[in-house]
């Protein structure tokens, strides 16, 4: 699999180079914190909009991001992993598993944003807002997690 920032022309004013992880880290981690931030604050703010049941998507979101990141592209390509009952279609199962249920948890925070907040009984919107962007937050950062991050440097 090719990294998303691979075709992207150099910066002049600044060269990553060997930080190129290091700041894909940040970025990961930052997107992950900002979207737990956001439904904490909405819940915190709204106690009655934000219900116990919607905080499923954001907890399967983040098993997502753990899912996705455990397997490297090189046990995908079938390069150094042999092992296991399943080989390299285990990896890629769990991998595709892993975005199936970012894929999932984004939707279905989407899918209550417009059911219950922009409905007929519309709650505070703000709240539903934010139960979204909190999905949508942590799926980016899995997904800048697992592409913008070189893996070369490991072995």
């Amino acid at each position: 699999m090719a990294n998303c920032f691979e075709n992207l022309p150099p910066c002049v004013w600044f060269e990553g180079g060997e930080r190129r992880n290091a700041f894909a880290s940040i970025l990961a981690g930052f997107l992950f914190f900002s979207g737990w931030w956001l439904i904490i604050d909405a819940n915190a703010v709204h106690p009655d909009a934000v219900r116990g049941a919607y905080h499923v998507c954001g907890i399967i979101g983040t098993v997502s991001l753990f899912m996705i990141n455990a397997v490297s592209n090189a046990q995908v390509r079938g390069d150094s992993f042999s092992g296991g009952c399943m080989g390299p279609r285990g990896a890629r199962t769990w991998l595709f598993v892993g975005f199936v249920l970012g894929f999932a948890a984004v939707i279905a925070s989407c899918w209550i944003l417009f059911a219950d907040f922009f409905g007929p009984n519309g709650k505070s919107k703000a709240a539903g807002i934010a139960l979204f962007l909190q999905n949508l937050f942590i799926f980016g950062g899995s997904l800048v997690y697992k592409f913008g991050r070189a893996e070369e440097q490991w072995g």
